[in-house]
């Protein structure tokens, strides 16, 4: 018998006929409490050996239909390792054909990262000698808002923060979070050394716990897209958002990073402050010494492929990286990562993976090195 379930952590499909493996029809399930649809993480079983065909229905109604052209989900038998499996686009539906060589597959939108892997992070981080895990407050649904911090010995250094996952569904941004913590506990690593003795880093591995828990692509329990929150959160809509906020105009930000995933461009790339009134030559020729430095660590960041540029609007300091460029000054950017693969550096196995989002969230932090620490010896020179 064929069974499929949604029911765990970070879950969401809606099944709608599964009467035999090569014709199941499926249908995104919107988040909980908001109508956005992209997201899909469930568990096939009973289809050992069978030729499975798995028709997402009518995905042209999802939140981001662009995002379906050239787009193919990942697999996994033991739910470490994921791979790429054939999909098309055909009419408005999404239909995904795999021979499946075990009882159980699972599929996903993006390799899936969990709560229990997010914990689990937490506690392989505060073993590291220097850093410590402290947490803001509760999510809107009471889960403990965690961020890792790294002090410098002296109390002037510049301040980093950098956030990550506030859309749920975008779990390359945890991946990212994970290399960056992996590098920085290397302390044979003289990079890791230096830039730990000159800043003082702030890193929260998942702004939404709650909406990740849910399986939602984009908002938290309450339905609210933290990333439209930051010009006034609430504690009662978005907590998540109000107590991270707080931290970062208590320490201020010489550097703030908050890491997405772009569901239809095939590319990693940023989007900066360039909009902002008060955005000078001094503060592009900063950003571009920024942008070099991540370009120099990571051959997969590209400067050419990325967001069009708009006039400024105040609901752009609704934005997370808007909102801290404009109040604090700083360097401010939001790092996309794709859904699909790097288009200049495919990979026809795993496409962009977590493996990957970790390489880059490693090379964040030579990319943090040369800027901040290579600045303050060019200065000196």
């Amino acid at each position: 018998m064929i069974d499929i379930d949604s029911s765990f952590d970070g879950g969401a499909i809606r099944v709608l006929d599964a009467g035999i493996a090569g014709d199941i029809r499926l249908a995104l399930r919107p988040d909980a409490a908001a109508d956005f649809s992209q997201w899909f993480h469930f568990r096939v079983a009973g289809v050992r050996g069978a030729d499975a065909c798995l028709t997402i229905a009518d995905v042209a109604r999802s939140s981001y239909p662009g995002g379906w052209a050239g787009y193919r989900a990942v697999a996994s038998y033991d739910r470490k390792t994921w791979f790429r499996v054939d999909t098309a686009l055909e009419g408005d539906d999404l239909t995904i054909r795999h021979r499946c060589a075990a009882d159980l597959v699972w599929f996903a939108y993006f390799e899936p990262y969990p709560l229990e892997r997010h914990a689990a992070l937490l506690a392989q981080a505060q073993q590291s000698p220097g850093m410590r895990v402290i947490t803001l407050g509760r999510s809107a649904a009471g889960r403990p808002m965690d961020v890792v911090e790294l002090a410098a010995d002296a109390a002037d250094r510049p301040h980093v923060w950098i956030i990550c996952r506030q859309h749920p569904g975008e779990t390359m941004a945890e991946w990212f979070a994970e290399g960056m913590l992996e590098r920085l506990a290397d302390l044979a690593d003289p990079v890791v050394r230096q830039l730990r003795a000159a800043v003082h880093l702030h890193l929260v591995p998942n702004m939404n716990p709650d909406g990740s828990a849910l399986g939602n692509l984009r908002t938290n329990a309450r339905g609210v897209d933290l990333n439209r929150a930051w010009n006034s959160p609430s504690m009662e809509a978005s907590p998540e958002v109000y107590v991270v906020r707080d931290a970062i105009v208590a320490t201020g930000a010489a550097v703030f990073l908050d890491v997405h995933g772009d569901e239809a461009l095939p590319y990693v790339f940023v989007a900066g402050s360039e909009a902002l009134p008060h955005y000078t030559d001094e503060h592009r020729r900063r950003d571009a010494r920024f942008t070099a430095a991540l370009g120099a660590w990571s051959p997969d960041f590209q400067t050419e492929h990325g967001y069009p540029k708009a006039p400024f609007a105040s609901a752009m300091l609704a934005m997370a990286s808007s909102w801290v460029a404009n109040r604090l000054q700083g360097i401010s950017f939001t790092l996309e990562m794709p859904f699909k693969d790097n288009a200049n550096l495919p990979d026809a196995l795993a496409g962009w993976s977590g493996a990957r989002s970790k390489r880059l969230g490693a090379a964040m932090v030579g990319a943090l090195h040369q800027t901040l620490v290579g600045a303050r010896q060019d200065d000196r020179a």
